[in-house]
């Protein structure tokens, strides 16, 4: 196959693929091995597809597609560096956390970003005393028992986001501490026309809900306050002038069903008062008539209907 039929092939490829899944997972694969994108590729499936590619390729394919598709636009973006595109129409977070526990561990190498703090424990290293002076130059604490070296305490080797250095690196190996594990990761999501962070994908569905309904609050708060209608603001709105209508209804001759009780109320606020001691008492003695008969039924149990000397 010729370099024209491979790209052709490859556009193709990534057409339908984008034409036949919702869903878009952009992944890092830096430090990713072939034998380890295999075993990546064997875990989803039936779940999603790993399609990787040259980010020229890429960019010139999702451009192609922008006249019939114009919100690919948002994927151009995030297309450099080494990355690659996971399909799937399964539920994200699942798929996000199947793609993100595929890692392995590998040792540490001099230049590269430490993505975790590197410890180095406290113990017998089992080498000669002859290397000393290399644990002296980093640091590292150390003692001679029993002919080898024996790190004294626990050392802050590498700290996260420091590369790491020649000398370290060598003495991690020489331990055989391969502190780090390296996998996919996912940079961004593309779901329905729209790009976020995967984070999004740990929102609990109550913390969301919390966050909308705050939302509404803040926009119903912001329309009442400048006067500008929305649909947030509606229920307040009624609510405001059904007030200022009972307002109107009090202070004037206008009278409607609504106002009725409230106008009455106001002109023998007596009347009110009086009524509800008197419902109030006669639920009570209709409670002491209905215990009164309780308490002769468990007389009558307790004697049995004979007398004390019976």
């Amino acid at each position: 196959m010729s370099k024209g039929e491979k790209k052709s092939a490859y556009f193709g490829k990534l057409r339908e693929l984008l034409n036949t899944h919702k869903s878009v997972f952009i992944t890092n694969v830096d430090n990713v091995g072939s034998n380890q994108m295999h075993q990546i590729r064997r875990s989803l499936r039936g779940q999603a597809t790993v399609l990787m590619g040259k980010n020229t390729m890429v960019r010139r394919a999702l451009k192609d597609m922008l006249d019939e598709r114009p919100e690919l636009e948002k994927l151009l973006p995030h297309v450099r560096g080494n990355i690659g595109f996971v399909f799937t129409n399964e539920d994200l977070k699942e798929v996000r956390d199947a793609l993100l526990s595929n890692r392995v561990r590998a040792p540490a190498k001099a230049g590269a970003l430490a993505p975790v703090d590197v410890w180095v424990p406290a113990g017998n290293t089992g080498m000669e005393p002859g290397k000393t002076s290399f644990f002296q130059a980093l640091g590292v604490p150390t003692k001679i028992a029993r002919g080898t070296i024996e790190i004294t305490n626990d050392m802050h080797l590498v700290r996260v986001g420091e590369k790491v250095g020649a000398s370290e690196a060598t003495l991690l190996n020489m331990l055989n501490i391969s502190p780090f594990t390296y996998g996919m990761t996912v940079t961004q999501v593309f779901d329905d026309g729209t790009t976020f962070s995967s984070d999004v994908l740990d929102i609990e569905d109550a913390t969301l809900l919390q966050r909308i309904t705050e939302s509404i609050a803040s926009i119903a708060a912001l329309s009442l306050q400048i006067n500008f209608p929305t649909v947030a603001a509606v229920p307040h709105v009624l609510v405001n002038n059904y007030k200022d209508l009972l307002s109107l209804s009090v202070a004037t001759e206008y009278t409607f069903e609504g106002s009725e009780q409230i106008k009455a109320y106001l002109a023998d606020p007596t009347a009110f008062a009086v009524a509800a001691p008197v419902a109030a008492a006669a639920d009570s003695g209709a409670g002491a008539a209905a215990a009164a008969p309780e308490e002769e039924e468990e007389e009558s149990d307790d004697d049995m209907g004979f007398g004390l000397f019976d």
